[in-house]
C-alpha cells in the first residue's frame, strides 16, 4: 500500500480538523443560539455583502454548497425570519436572499460565541502561527 506524502497528509489533517472544528462550532451555536454552523455562515456572508443580500447561486458558492442545497437550507431560515426572499431591481428573474433585522441580531449574538470559541481553540497558537495558518488556508481555498 502506498503512503501519504507530507502534502497528502496535510490534506487529510485539514479535513479532520475541519470536521472536528465544524462539529464543535455547530454544537456551540446550536446550544446557545438555535442555529447551526452552516446557518451562521449564511448570515455572515449576507451581512458581509453589499446591501446585505445576495443571489442564491453566489451565496451557495460563498459557503461551498450547491444552489439547490442552499435553497433547502434557506426555507427554515425564512420561516423563522432570519432571511427573506428579495427581487433584483434590475432583473425580476433573479432570486435574491436578504438578511432580516432578526437575522442580523441573531448573527451579532452568534459572532460573540464564535469569537470566544475561536479564542479558546487557538489559545495555544501565537499570533504569527495564526497569521501563517490563515494565509495558508486562504491560498488553499482559492
Amino acid at each position: 500500500m502506498k503512503t501519504l506524502n507530507p502534502r497528502g497528509k496535510t490534506l487529510v489533517e485539514l479535513w479532520l480538523a475541519s470536521e472536528r472544528l465544524s462539529a464543535r462550532i455547530d454544537h456551540s451555536l446550536g446550544a446557545v443560539h438555535g442555529i447551526g454552523y452552516v446557518e451562521f455562515m449564511v448570515l455572515y456572508q449576507l451581512a458581509s455583502s453589499p446591501d446585505q443580500r445576495m443571489r442564491r447561486v453566489d451565496l451557495a458558492s460563498a459557503i461551498g454548497r450547491t444552489a439547490s442545497g442552499v435553497t433547502r437550507l434557506l426555507k427554515p431560515m425564512e420561516k423563522i425570519g432570519l432571511v427573506e426572499r428579495d427581487v433584483s431591481e434590475r432583473d425580476a428573474r433573479v432570486s435574491l436572499v436578504a438578511l432580516t433585522r432578526t437575522g442580523r441580531s441573531r448573527l451579532d449574538e452568534a459572532l460573540t460565541t464564535v469569537n470566544e470559541l475561536g479564542a479558546r481553540l487557538t489559545n495555544a497558537l501565537g499570533d504569527s502561527q495564526l497569521d501563517s495558518a490563515a494565509a495558508a488556508l486562504a491560498i488553499l481555498r482559492d
